[in-house]
């Protein structure tokens, strides 16, 4: 794409030696907010293309040049230009011999040439645009994903989990992600899949936890119209989803032991078939699972099959909690402080050196995910532009004292009580009920009261 007044503009080139066609034809290009430039012969069309047209519209017969050495010299000039031959003769021969030497399409000259060649020049274009916006994507997602922007922090333990995802870049290993609930075992599966060379492919991630036992194998593997009750068309599983990238299991521990079973064929195999069909489908996958249970515990009880513990583990990645990264609280603090005041349009604000003393102090027990909880909290209730311990709602051991000299009401306490296993446990309120054994319906009636 070139610049026009440091505008993108789309350029091209109208190469006829009709005057006023050329003429009219620049017209009604410049209407549509083209760049456009005429010439009357190859030999000038030639000379010029370090203009680096987008587009060219070659009327086959020159004064100067054979249409056929003209469209040849331009494509080993510039070879994703596009061109588009304007003949007077409608000759299939030599219009099949021109698209395979590389033209776009072959126009016949008539009373609705003009209209066809708006046509066909807009559709170009659309899909130039398309193409531009799609590497810009691309690259915003390889900007993104990149490790350093992706996993803040700079303490050992984090510089050591780059260093793994480096060499897991490098190969098509399985890999294996364990942390606590909240560390960023997803950001890495996501850091590894979009530096690989499988960036341009699926990357699908599943969390074995949230889909019901019942429907597990389909959607891993998809089915067949009428392979069960209810499969009124066929669906296409997670794997298959995934082909050339990656598949993120999530939550992995959870993986029903029958299912273990067909998972260990599938990976051993790089194969399946859709439950209910006989068809073989080949398979390229890269599998990076995660779980914040001990799956050697899982094994040694029975509950996880050893053989396919041992096909998953691959490359083992521990994620540290958040409590073992030292300063690396306060440069996480500071990021989604940041972040979240941009967002809102807040005045930009700091923490106090009492502020981070009593974050450091803390231990996270919902790690990254409640860390960002609290400081935008924190970035809400804080009046002025600095934040201090009063606006930083840490419930733990170490807290209790401060906790209590608020002197909240008991419900006021109880929803602090509450929203914090909320964050801990990724708001799953079925978890939550069960840690502090009370009813579900306790919890949405408080979220319901928080809202309103």
């Amino acid at each position: 794409m070139n610049s026009l007044n440091g505008k993108p503009a789309y350029r091209i080139f109208i190469v006829e030696d009709n005057d006023l066609y050329a003429k009219v034809l620049k017209r009604q290009l410049e209407n549509e907010n083209y760049e456009v430039f005429v010439y009357y012969n190859g030999r000038d069309c030639l000379s010029n293309l370090d203009k680096q047209p987008d587009l060219i519209t070659l009327d086959y017969t020159l004064p100067d040049m054979n249409g056929d050495a003209i469209l040849a010299e331009i494509k080993k000039q510039l070879p994703k230009v596009h061109v588009i031959i304007i003949s007077g003769q409608n000759d299939i021969n030599t219009a099949v011999g021109l698209l395979k030497n590389g033209a776009y399409d072959y126009i016949t000259k008539g009373p609705d040439t003009r209209e066809k060649l708006g046509n066909t020049i807009r559709n170009i274009y659309q899909t130039d645009q398309l193409r531009i916006e799609n590497e810009v994507l691309k690259e915003a997602v390889r900007e993104k994903y990149d490790f350093r922007k992706l996993i803040k922090g700079n303490s050992r333990e984090i510089e050591a989990i780059f260093s793994l995802m480096e060499k897991a870049v490098n190969t098509n290993i399985s890999v294996s992600v364990t942390g606590e609930t909240g560390t960023g075992k997803e950001l890495v599966a996501k850091g590894i899949h979009y530096n690989s060379k499988r960036k341009n492919k699926p990357f699908i991630a599943v969390n074995i936890s949230a889909i019901p036992e019942g429907l597990i194998e389909s959607e891993l593997f998809g089915h067949e119209k009428g392979a069960f009750t209810g499969a009124d068309s066929r669906k296409i599983g997670k794997f298959e989803q995934a082909n050339g990238g990656t598949l993120f299991l999530d939550e992995i521990a959870d993986l029903d032991i029958h299912i273990q079973t067909k998972l260990l064929r599938v990976i051993q195999e790089r194969e399946l078939t859709r439950l209910g069909g006989s068809q073989i489908i080949p398979l390229d996958v890269r599998i990076v699972t995660a779980t914040h249970k001990d799956m050697q515990l899982l094994v040694s009880e029975g509950t996880f099959r050893q053989d396919l513990f041992y096909r998953l583990l691959g490359l083992p990645i521990a994620l540290p909690p958040l409590r073992d990264r030292g300063h690396d609280i306060i440069l996480l603090g500071k990021y989604f402080i940041d972040e979240f005041c941009e967002e809102n349009n807040l005045l930009k604000k700091s923490i106090s050196p009492e502020g981070r003393s009593a974050l450091l102090s803390y231990p996270f027990p919902g790690n990254i995910r409640e860390l960002k909880a609290v400081v935008e909290l924190a970035c809400v209730m804080c009046p002025g532009d600095t934040i201090e311990p009063e606006h930083l709602n840490l419930i733990g051991k170490e807290n209790v004292n401060h906790l209590l000299a608020a002197e909240k009401t008991l419900d006021e306490y109880t929803e602090d009580i509450i929203n914090h296993f909320l964050v801990k446990y990724n708001h799953n309120v079925k978890m939550v009920a069960s840690k502090l054994n009370i009813g579900k319906s306790t919890i949405y009636r408080m979220i319901q009261n928080t809202q309103n």
